[in-house]
């Protein structure tokens, strides 16, 4: 500490290095975007070196990081506003659309790769488990939250902060702390579901679990669109974000299907991943025929039942880096 203190480079990010994958993930939680989060935690990092000095050591080190890391966030927040999901912006489309091109100027949710999770030493207030607290639904639901709610539902919720910690970090009072959570669990239970996709993973049988995701992958290759029916609820939802319309109801999935990636696209491989706590399949499109296949889209699935429940297609090459994917398949 003395070393990182008196301005040495290598003793400071010896200090900060077990903390970099946990801070970066309460980054992502709070902004919903992994470059967000890349831009947050080098932000933090600056921040916590310039200020390590002033660093009393009356909490740990990681709780004053976390701190940081948070108002890092809360100003990235203020400007560049929330995370959209297509999901958002309007109703569910009965059938196929053609014309939906991307929506370029919505800053929408993104990916979140599991290799960048670590074993986070919450404290006993701490509700969330890791995994959950990067799942779709519950990042999604966080960016309905104002930054000061986010953060608190975070920090006590998923890191385990007590409200006194809460409120001197955010520069408040426990009163607003404690508003702050009341408010930002309601909104929140609104939004997800009233089970995780953790608990409902550990109900499927790891094999049952696999199956779903190789027949899933196999049907697109395929364009067998039987196949991929059978492996979805009668409520099922596709969305794709950059792509504003999404798709409710196996009806209207099986119609965007069959017209457009099992028949319209090209020829698809895969790579079976894990994505925001849950599986998922990055996807490569290859549309000339003989040419290789290039990174398309990374699929998040969300089960119920030993089913998929929702498919949420991230469209985009860039998802690839922050996995370590490959940018094409031969």
């Amino acid at each position: 500490m003395d070393l990182a203190r008196g301005g040495d480079d290598a003793a400071f990010a010896r200090l900060v290095g077990p903390l970099r994958r946990e801070l970066h993930a309460h980054c992502y939680r709070m902004l919903g975007s992994a470059y967000d989060a890349d831009d947050a935690l080098q932000d933090t990092l600056l921040r916590a070196w310039r200020g390590l000095a002033r660093f009393e050591g009356r909490s740990s080190l990681r709780s004053w990081l976390h701190t940081v890391a948070t108002h890092a966030c809360l100003d990235a927040v203020a400007t560049r506003g929330r995370r959209a999901m297509p999901v958002d912006l309007g109703p569910a489309s009965d059938r196929v659309v053609l014309d939906n091109p991307p929506r370029g100027e919505i800053a929408w949710l993104g990916p979140y790769p599991d290799a960048g999770l670590a074993h986070e030493l919450a404290g006993p207030a701490a509700r969330y488990e890791q995994r959950e607290a990067v799942e779709l639904a519950f990042v999604a639901a966080l960016q309905h939250l104002p930054g000061n709610q986010r953060a608190a539902l975070l920090l006590f919720e998923v890191l385990g902060f007590s409200a006194a910690e809460i409120a001197a970090t955010m520069d408040t009072t426990v009163a607003s702390v404690n508003s702050a959570l009341q408010r930002a669990r309601r909104i929140v239970a609104e939004k997800i579901p009233a089970s995780t996709q953790q608990r409902t993973l550990r109900e499927i049988d790891d094999a049952r679990l696999r199956e779903v995701v190789a027949e899933y992958a196999a049907a697109m290759a395929r364009g067998d669109a039987d196949a991929l029916v059978a492996l979805l609820t009668e409520d099922v939802t596709w969305s794709m974000p950059p792509l504003a319309h999404w798709y409710r109801g196996v009806d209207a999935v099986r119609d965007f299907a069959e017209r457009v990636p099992l028949t319209a696209c090209g020829s698809w491989q895969h790579l079976a991943i894990s994505a925001n706590g849950q599986p998922a399949v990055a996807f490569y499109l290859c549309n000339d025929g003989d040419g290789a296949h290039l990174a398309w889209s990374i699929t998040v699935l969300t089960l119920r039942g030993g089913r998929i429940a929702e498919l949420t297609s991230f469209l985009g090459a860039e998802h690839f880096t922050h996995f370590g994917l490959p940018a094409s398949l031969a």
